[in-house]
């Protein structure tokens, strides 16, 4: 089974509840990757009989780290629209909610469209050379991540400042593994804390809540397959020890797939 698959099983245990278990190959600094704890709460809603479309929104808020072990996914349908619908999703481990989300899915109809924003410009992924983090992460294992501009800092010497907030890079599973809703919302946490990149080191850092609206449908979905998306991300305010982290996700194509907005806590 893919790393990311077992990551995201989950055994029914109940009306609304499911169980599931951190794995070692997803580890953060802290707890499991906050990427792959975001696609196993979609995974809970998607696996729920009452499920009506696609996703469409997802929040979530890290209220305090998981701890590696088994936890429990309460998810709760509040309302069912014509259109969309509406999920309170909360992760627990001992009695302890670790985790705190709203899901918005919904029906998507054919109509009008328009992109406003552009890629940026990039290279192909097979001209750039993959990346060797700087340091120990075992989740980063799981993707090919080939940068652009905007790459992790050296640890090595002297730290570098950046002016620039803004990584842009290729990034895909791996191994490789077809694109879908689960796999997205993971991939919209892919970026490093954007402060590491302005002080040209790394500090304490943690997101406290993301944001990803979903812009592909199935059908966009299943046109990208397992190829590389195109990832660009920025800051736009450091301030109170917290800063915000917006960032876009590309097709090869050109086709938006996905937006996020994240706030995130640092010591700096």
């Amino acid at each position: 089974m893919h790393p990311f698959d077992q990551a995201l099983e989950l055994e029914p245990s109940g009306d609304d509840r499911w169980r599931g278990r951190t794995i070692p190959e997803w580890a953060n600094m802290v707890g499991p990757f906050g990427g792959i704890t975001a696609a196993t709460l979609v995974r809970a809603v998607e696996l729920h009989p009452q499920r009506h479309g696609q996703p469409i929104a997802l929040t979530v808020n890290y209220l305090a780290p998981i701890v590696d072990g088994e936890f429990d996914i309460l998810t709760r349908c509040v309302k069912t629209n014509r259109s969309n619908q509406h999920w309170i999703v909360e992760l627990s481990q001992d009695g302890e909610a670790k985790t705190t989300a709203t899901a918005v899915f919904g029906l998507r109809r054919q109509g009008w469209s328009e992109t406003e924003i552009t890629p940026p410009a990039a290279p192909a992924p097979e001209d750039i050379v993959p990346s060797v983090p700087p340091f120990g992460v075992v989740w980063f294992d799981n993707y090919d991540m080939r940068f652009v501009d905007g790459a992790m800092p050296d640890t090595a010497g002297e730290p570098t400042e950046s002016a620039s907030s803004t990584t842009t890079l290729w990034v895909r599973n791996k191994p490789s593994r077809a694109m879908d809703f689960a796999a997205l919302a993971s991939v919209s946490d892919i970026f490093y804390p954007r402060v590491f990149l302005r002080h040209g080191q790394f500090v304490p850092a943690g997101t406290v809540s993301i944001t990803v609206y979903f812009h592909a449908d199935e059908e966009q979905l299943a046109a990208q397959g397992d190829d590389f998306v195109l990832g660009t991300a920025r800051a736009h305010r450091y301030s109170g020890g917290y800063f915000d982290q917006s960032a876009q996700l590309f097709g090869r194509s050109g086709v938006l797939l996905a937006t996020s907005h994240q706030f995130v806590y640092f010591k700096a």
